[in-house]
């Protein structure tokens, strides 16, 4: 007949051995654990209780893992595409995607104004730490419930750091039950995959559910070796008692995907109506960079001794999370639920950035500026014809080796409910505690190499002066120097906050008010050390010092500083909901949230003694939304109109420049489906009007729309059944962008076209086909460069989306 609510380190463990207090009603219990419902019409994101999407007043969207298969995705990111409102630029592989919310801007990278969670709590408490994107550390499988995703609203106050938005990725908990096995296999693409999941009753009280996925394969790029190797474990097991339930979990991850960061491209024509194609043996949309003669990069770690990492780890997560769920009817009418997760990360990132493109003169002409050398030509350091002269397009390659030592994190979100009868309605009072903890533990050792432009295992290249070779093995410095030298760096902060938030709402007739707010308190404490040179060290141990050793990039530990910030902000969200007929709604929200910057303050912003200032620690988000709901029968049209006004303080490394703007967004948001007959659709649309308004540091972008941003983003998914067969089309698009934010070199807009079907050779065994990017088009996500020379020849940096893949599966359902 006890209670006790342990609290540690941010976590706590719910021991509730017996609770007294009302039964909850079967519905509710049945909501409570069934996140596998496939009824998309209650959803549990942004809200405090659970609810009908058309009674309230946010901008919410759930995807059923049904409806996921049909949209091919190639990674997690591929699916958020078809959430409205997000633009996911879906090209950095399995991970390391660049997502946004209606307008809010992607100055640096990461999902930085978006929190990507699992069942409720934050998979990274910051998305756009460094080289440590959340989606690098999420798989989406055949354990996904369903996603749902918030825009806007309640994001502010429901959650830290997210005020633009949350996508959940919700489990399958085994209320409904029975299991998966499937087996894909890439037809054009090297690829083998196999899922499983199975969950179901072990009791009349008890409900479990378990699943994976193991797969292997070069990617849907040519890399010339293994380049995604691992998978994934996932478990929950729920005990349901008269007034509630208690349900933990866990997650296994080790998994190794290749990181594709931009590759040279060529463009003809003008900045306004360039012409887009791939660099002379450079397919943009089926090769890579990467290659079998780079399989090393050896030189310092993070502790400055010799070490040797291996390419093909690529993006490389370990991720080892528990966690829970809980909530009881504690009498009184009284509620009391609560969730915690706790992750145990870890992971390596490695990928090849080319930092400059050009003639073999050129590179040379560029390694010697950097260096003070006098090299006059390029040699094929490995691979067919070494030892001969290179004069074809070559490149100045930076390998961007970060070892993420720990991004261990917890997380606990504690709710008090209770309904009143005040005011002439029953108002439903929510108490809440937010509790979380990130450490970002990190290692930047990168190094300099020169390298041949070519798809098909691109080689090294030496620089020589005359006969004598400056370089090893392609190899020409220990760090950056054509950048300064600026990306040898060690840091290990730790990022603590507690936020108590209140949420009122209540119903007079057909309107429902609602109002929350939150007060996030945080702090900051570790330690930063940048890059310093060491002159004559012998980093191979050979005995010799060769010219990349003659100077050195250190971490330079005898200089490290300190962090010690701490923040505070405030955070409301004020909403009201009419809900006219039984299928109609109108509703109305203003918003005011904030996200704390994390650790690409250190790159510049943080003071000798450690301190930031308030305008650098926090930038903060004002929204407005307005918009109606219908839903009857066959029919879903929901639309909303928005504006956001959005500060933003940033780094970009691959840049090397602060972002201190202030951004403002205005659109429309249009949802719908369908459904005739056998005859599905199913879509959405997202108009986005976005400038920059200020600028302390480049004043001249003032009036420029933000860097990438399309006025349209659209998706669009027709599906027929007829008998054993389905099929379909999911259609994601895009209209022009610009590249940079002086809005000069175009990104021109496309349609990427992705086929499904499935044929039931029995009623449990499927056999499903699906083509990704069926029309081979090329798509332009990312531009390093902001101009070309009109009307000639010029060489970027560019991200496409990938070329064609298929893959063939083998579904069976017991």
């Amino acid at each position: 007949m006890s209670k006790s609510i342990w609290t540690t380190g941010g976590v706590s463990l719910v021991a509730l051995m017996a609770v007294l207090g009302s039964p909850a009603s079967a519905q509710d219990q049945a909501a409570d654990t069934s996140a596998d419902s496939g009824v998309t019409e209650v959803i549990v994101t942004g809200v405090a209780r659970k609810a009908n999407k058309l009674d309230t007043s946010i901008s919410v969207s759930a995807i059923q893992v049904e409806e996921m298969q049909k949209f091919a995705p190639r990674s997690a990111a591929e699916v958020f595409r078809n959430i409205p409102g997000v633009r996911s630029e879906s090209t950095g592989g399995e991970g390391n995607a660049n997502i946004a919310v209606r307008g809010l801007p992607v100055a640096a990278g990461g999902a930085k104004f978006l929190q990507l969670q699992e069942d409720g709590l934050p998979i990274l408490e910051f998305g756009d730490i460094a080289f440590g994107n959340a989606d690098i550390f999420l798989r989406t499988d055949l354990t996904v419930g369903r996603v749902e995703a918030i825009r806007g609203g309640t994001a502010s106050t429901l959650a830290s750091n997210s005020p633009g938005g949350i996508i959940n990725i919700i489990s399958k908990t085994g209320a409904k039950e029975g299991g998966t096995l499937q087996l894909t296999q890439g037809i054009d693409f090297g690829q083998t995959r196999g899922d499983f999941e199975y969950g179901g009753a072990l009791s009349d009280k008890i409900d479990f559910h378990i699943g994976g996925f193991y797969r292997s394969g070069e990617g849907p790029r040519k890399a010339g070796y293994t380049a995604n190797q691992g998978g994934q474990i996932k478990a929950n097991i729920t005990r349901k008692f008269d007034n509630g339930f208690l349900r933990l979990g866990v997650k296994y991850l080790n998994d190794k995907s290749i990181g594709y960061l931009p590759m040279p491209m060529k463009v003809t024509g003008t900045n306004g109506d360039p012409k887009w194609s791939s660099a002379p043996g450079l397919d943009a949309k089926s090769d890579t960079i990467h290659s079998v003669y780079f399989m090393q990069d050896a030189g310092l770690n993070g502790s400055n001794n010799r070490s040797v990492t291996n390419v093909r780890d690529g993006m490389a997560p370990k991720s080892l999370v528990f966690n829970g769920e809980a909530q009881f009817d504690i009498g009184g009418g009284w509620t009391l639920s609560d969730k915690f997760r706790f992750a145990k990360t870890e992971a390596n990132f490695i990928a090849p950035f080319p930092a400059t493109v050009g003639t073999s003169a050129e590179i040379v002409s560029g390694i010697n500026s950097a260096l003070g050398t006098a090299g006059t030509r390029l040699v094929v350091a490995n691979g067919p014809n070494a030892g001969s002269t290179y004069t074809g397009l070559a490149m100045i390659m930076h390998t961007f080796n970060t070892r993420l030592n720990s991004l261990d994190n917890s997380a606990n979100d504690l709710k008090l409910q209770k309904t009143f009868d005040a005011l002439g309605s029953k108002i439903d009072l929510t108490f809440g505690l937010y509790n979380s903890s990130q450490t970002i533990n990190m290692d930047w050792v990168w190094n300099s190499y020169a390298m041949e432009v070519a798809g098909d295992n691109a080689r090294l290249l030496n620089l020589y002066a005359g006969n004598t070779n400056l370089s090893q093995n392609g190899l020409f410095a220990y760090g950056v120097p054509v950048w300064g030298n600026c990306c040898t760096r060690h840091y290990d902060v730790q990022y603590d906050i507690v936020a108590p938030y209140v949420i009122a709402s209540g119903e007079w007739g057909k309107l429902t008010l609602e109002a929350s707010v939150r007060q996030d308190e945080g702090k900051a404490r570790g330690t930063y050390a940048a890059s310093t040179q060491m002159a004559n060290f012998d980093v191979n141990g050979d005995g010799v010092i060769s010219n990349p050793e003659k100077s050195v990039s250190f971490v330079n530990y005898a200089a490290a500083k300190p962090v010690n910030y701490n923040w505070s902000y405030t955070s409301y969200s004020l909403g009201a909901n009419y809900r006219a007929t039984d299928h109609l709604s109108y509703f109305a929200r203003y918003s005011k949230g904030a996200r704390a910057n994390a650790d690409r303050l250190l790159f510049g912003k943080v003071r000798d003694d450690g301190s930031v200032s308030r305008e650098d620690a926090i930038d903060f988000v004002k929204q407005t939304e307005a918009g109606v709901k219908y839903r009857s029968g066959p029919l879903s049209v929901f639309v909303t109109a928005f504006a956001a006004e959005t500060e933003e303080q940033n780094f970009e490394a691959t840049s090397q420049r602060f972002f201190d703007r202030v951004y403002e967004a205005k659109g429309i948001e249009f949802e719908g489906a369908y459904r005739i007959g056998n005859l599905s659709l199913n879509g959405g649309a997202t108009y986005t009007k976005a400038e920059i308004t200020k600028d302390a540091l480049s004043p001249t972008a003032v009036g420029k729309r933000p860097r990438r941003q399309a006025e349209w983003v659209f998706q669009f998914t027709p599906t027929y059944k007829m008998d054993k067969l389905e099929f379909g089309a999911n259609f994601v698009g895009t209209t022009d962008a610009y590249a940079q934010d002086d809005n000069q070199l175009v990104m021109p807009g496309y349609v990427q076209t992705n086929l499904f079907a499935d044929y039931s050779l029995t009623d449990d065994l499927t056999v499903s086909l699906n083509v990704n990017n069926a029309f081979d088009v090329l798509g332009i996500t990312e531009v390093e460069e902001g101009a070309i020379t009109n009307n000639a020849t010029n060489y970027v940096r560019a991200r496409a989306i990938n070329g064609r893949t298929s893959t063939i599966s083998l579904k069976y359902r017991f």
